[in-house]
């Protein structure tokens, strides 16, 4: 299960309630539990405070967030050696009732981040076999999008491509929050900024810009920078632009690479393994 949509419609869930006792001291039976699966990354908060009251972070996990009412005792209960006949019981209570929201936010070891149409969407596409909706216009992608990269010795890994970031994001601007959410649950941030951009450095500079102003934190994680859409430079073109930017941009590494000519394509997966692995073995 990778998202909510079977929730979008179901508004409200309700247990059924147990049933009152029986003659010869029969019980009532049970009411019937409601489990609502969910994917793993999602967030619940209580809707009155916005408190978070659950993260699913595990397979198989397991949170209670409402308890039902507590079951009566019939007057038989009650019967001891000097009140053999008593005449009252205790009445059940009635169940509680709460108002949650579920988020989801989105679990894996790669996410991409960048401007739109920086190119994200077709290196997922490229890398892996997912199909994601690839269009020369801002905001192609709406919602997250999974692929399982493939890697040596049958090896793997999992990237999001995640709705295009724009200057102001934190405020919610442009998908706003709806994006940033998303890469708090990422183990290793690859920031992707295309070749014909008019300052690589400044565009990368605007996007943690935007992540610090959205929560500083996400800046502790792993960070790599990919130069898209290199083969739209030429040979002679791509040399000079590795010449002006280097290997590095504030201490952060960069890989050239093109999706449509699958160049540096390689070298990418084998950078992002090594931190992969290095982030699973610290955790």
């Amino acid at each position: 299960m990778w998202t909510l949509l079977h929730l979008k419609y179901t508004k409200h869930l309700i247990a059924k309630p147990g049933e009152s006792g029986g003659r010869q001291k029969s019980s009532g039976a049970s009411g019937n539990d409601v489990v609502i699966e969910l994917p793993l990354g999602t967030v619940v908060r209580d809707d009155h405070n916005g408190k978070v009251v659950a993260e699913i972070t595990r397979n198989g996990e397991e949170v209670v967030l409402l308890s039902g009412g507590r079951g009566g005792l019939g007057n038989v209960h009650f019967k001891s050696s000097t009140r053999q006949t008593p005449r009252y019981a205790q009445p059940g209570e009635p169940g509680g009732e709460r108002v949650f929201v579920f988020e989801l936010k989105v679990l894996a070891d790669v996410g991409l981040v960048g401007f739109p149409n920086a190119g994200k969407s077709t290196l997922l596409s490229v890398v892996s076999a997912a199909k994601p909706v690839i269009a020369d216009y801002p905001f192609t992608t709406l919602v997250p999008n999974l692929g399982m990269v493939s890697y040596r010795d049958s090896r793997s890994f999992v990237m999001a491509d995640i709705p295009g970031i724009i200057e102001g994001a934190h405020r919610g601007k442009g998908l706003g929050h709806r994006f940033l959410r998303h890469i708090e649950r990422n183990a290793i941030l690859l920031f992707i900024v295309p070749a014909d951009a008019d300052d690589i450095r400044a565009q990368y500079n605007v996007l943690v810009n935007e992540l610090r102003e959205y929560n500083p934190e996400l800046l502790d994680k792993q960070r790599l920078i990919a130069v898209s859409k290199c083969d739209i430079l030429g040979s002679d073109g791509l040399e000079e632009l590795k010449t002006s930017v280097g290997t590095k941009i504030a201490q952060v590494p960069v890989v050239f690479i093109s999706s449509h000519a699958n160049t540096g394509i390689v070298k990418l997966k084998d950078i992002l393994w090594e931190m992969i692995s290095s982030e699973r073995a610290d955790g």
